[in-house]
């Protein structure tokens, strides 16, 4: 078996677990719930780009239906590109995540707040802590441990924990004094699952195709899922993701020859049944491909689930992307078309 700890990817993969569990004994969930509810704001946005866009997607699913601020997901390439059919009416608090902490969007929505929205309360999370994201004024700033500050192309020690982050101050059904525990309690579990997850890398075809599904924040996770094996296979493995409902609907027509899927299932009993029900169809209708059901330690919900099942994917993404013999931590090398930091986008001034 190829030694994958050459590539910086597969390190801070490896890295997940002792970053959460340091990083969750110091956040200080109290103070910052505290803050967000002096902001008085009833609507809580979730702002970032790709995956810190994901991140986002999964936590409006996750706390959906809590008490409390409505939680929405809104990409900052769609304010940037649109600002004022945002940035208008009662104050929001705008929550922006952002692993250089530097792209043009990141920027560029801080203009178009300060253009349109100055008093709008704004919390940045980010991991870098010489961006423009971690020094701008005008914001309450948590800034990551320096290790999740990734080096490799895609984004994944950083997604995790600023995911992670998000929920401890979001998720007020779990107390704050209670965070430290889950954090520690999420960083043993993938601790467990890792060699296996590896494992089962090493002996599963890299596919001509891959499904990834999921309900509510685990769709979500199957959106970051399929975003990590597009990445790192540098496009020679289209991947498509989809809700366990929503993938009759039309996108199964994607299955053709060597698709394989990985079905992430939900904890509640009630959406389970719809998860297997699908499982069982895909495996009737499709006997040729692999069909995967992982079982991932799910005693705290879909939301804080997410990131165990997403680290199945990095892990597959990697394994795949080195044996079709990629830089896996930077797989469009040479290429010019994709960067680490987006690059090529041109801000246009927002007027007051």
């Amino acid at each position: 078996m190829t030694d994958l700890t050459r590539h910086a990817t597969f390190r801070e993969i490896l890295a997940q677990p002792d970053i959460w569990r340091d990083w969750g004994a110091t956040l200080a969930v109290a103070d910052l719930r505290q803050w967000v509810a002096s902001t008085g704001t009833t609507e809580v946005w979730f702002c970032g780009a790709g995956t810190s866009a994901y991140i986002g997607d999964i936590l409006a699913a996750g706390l959906e239906g809590q008490p409390g601020p409505r939680f929405r997901s809104v990409p900052t390439t769609d304010i940037v590109a649109r600002p004022r059919a945002y940035l208008t009416g009662a104050p929001k608090l705008v929550v922006s995540f952002g692993r250089s902490g530097n792209s043009t969007e990141s920027i560029g929505l801080l203009d178009a707040l300060d253009a349109l929205a100055p008093t709008w309360p704004r919390l940045n999370i980010t991991c870098n802590s010489q961006s423009t994201l971690a020094t701008r004024p005008g914001a309450n700033v948590i800034t990551l441990p320096e290790a999740t500050h990734d080096q490799g192309f895609a984004m994944t020690s950083s997604f995790s924990t600023m995911l992670l982050t998000a929920a401890a101050i979001f998720d007020t059904t779990l107390p704050a004094y209670q965070t430290a525990r889950r954090f520690a309690a999420l960083a043993d579990a993938l601790r467990t699952l890792l060699p296996h997850f590896t494992a089962q890398a090493a002996t599963t075809r890299h596919p001509a195709r891959a499904v990834f599904v999921g309900s509510g924040p685990l769709a979500f996770a199957a959106r970051e899922a399929a975003l990590k094996v597009m990445e790192l296979a540098a496009g020679q493995i289209p991947a498509l993701w989809d809700s366990t409902l929503g993938f009759r609907h039309g996108p199964k027509s994607f299955t053709v020859g060597e698709t394989d899927f990985w079905l992430f299932r939900s904890h509640d009993p009630h959406t389970r049944a719809y998860d297997d029900d699908l499982l069982a169809e895909l495996r009737t209708q499709f006997p040729h491909s692999t069909i995967a059901a992982p079982e991932i330690p799910q005693h705290y919900g879909d939301l804080w689930a997410a990131p165990l099942y997403v680290a199945l994917a990095q892990i597959l993404a990697v394994t795949w992307s080195d044996a079709l013999g990629l830089n896996v931590d930077d797989p469009f090398a040479g290429q010019g078309t994709l960067t680490r930091v987006v690059s090529g986008v041109k801000l246009h001034p927002v007027k007051p």
